[in-house]
């Protein structure tokens, strides 16, 4: 059973739904998680959310604040902090529904919100455990890693003049957030473009491929990766061997600093992998993973 839902985030309604099997008593673990960088919930999480409240867990989804089905301007501005504190109001919103057992809550995260999952369960005491996957961890470590020298010099650029531009009054600069081998964009990965090529996605009113330049400036200030060390939950970790979006060796490096109890799955491929042809399978990991650690 699915049912649209919606709460309070800073002055923002996020909206999303909860989803439970059909015959689920409750009340019962739960799952909450959002997309990464800019996507939204119509993007595979709904076949997360199913396969999460099938295996018995409830499920909450929801659209970052600026996309989606919730609020907030401008739009399309990924603000790293602002997804951050919707996952904790996600959290304070799923404990007072009558389908879920407030002592049992996981939290999931893929990509950039791999990343937010790690910041919300060092700070947040109420997270009995947490999953990522290909997760981003740092702005600094990946920006070095994505960008050339020149293209990080032209785009500090690109952000002063953005920032003067904003103070005179104007709209806020946009950049896509993927694009062909060799274009100036958010997330520059080939793999990355082909495969939202292939899924039809760009040009679909499901999705804008296209963020607030400001959400670029904010990414590379963003190290959520520092927080690992502080985190008491169960920890499990999936990345990609041959990721060039969120690199596994950062992310390694990043996992050896956590605490026990930890798990590290490597899978083969790229960061896209997770969403295509491995999916399935970084998805029981996470079931796995839940079951074991949310157990009454």
């Amino acid at each position: 059973m699915k049912r649209d839902v919606e709460f309070r985030s800073g002055t923002n309604t996020l909206r999303g739904w909860l989803e439970t099997a059909d015959d689920a008593e409750g009340p019962l673990p739960v799952v909450c998680f959002a997309h990464g960088f800019s996507g939204v919930k119509e993007l595979f999480l709904d076949q997360y959310s199913t396969a999460f409240a099938n295996a018995g867990f409830a499920a909450l989804v929801w659209d970052h604040p600026c996309f989606g089905a919730s609020d907030g301007e401008p739009r399309r501005e990924v603000d790293p902090w602002a997804q951050v504190n919707g996952y904790r109001d996600a959290i304070s919103f799923a404990a007072a529904q009558d389908e879920v057992d407030a002592d049992r809550i996981g939290i999931w995260g893929t990509s950039y919100s791999g990343g937010h999952v790690i910041a919300v369960a060092a700070f947040d005491p109420r997270v009995r455990a947490l999953a990522c996957q290909v997760p981003f961890i740092s702005g600094l470590a990946n920006s070095r890693r994505v960008f050339r020298e020149e293209e990080q010099a032209r785009i500090r650029a690109m952000f002063v003049a953005d920032r003067d531009a904003r103070q005179r009054g104007e709209a806020p600069a946009e950049m896509d957030v993927f694009g062909p081998a060799g274009s100036l964009c958010a997330l520059p990965s080939p793999e990355e473009f082909d495969f939202v090529t292939e899924q039809g996605l760009i040009g679909t009113p499901l999705w804008e491929n296209v963020a607030t330049l400001r959400s670029v400036e904010m990414m590379g200030e963003y190290e959520p990766g520092s927080f690992i060390d502080q985190i008491t939950a169960p920890l499990l970790m999936v990345v990609t061997a041959l990721d060039d979006v969120t690199p596994a060796d950062i992310a390694q490096d990043a996992f050896a600093r956590g605490r026990e109890p930890k798990k590290l799955v490597v899978l083969r491929g790229g960061h896209m992998e997770v969403y295509g042809a491995q999916s399935e399978y970084a998805l029981a990991q996470a079931i796995e993973w839940f079951g074991e650690h949310l157990e009454d």
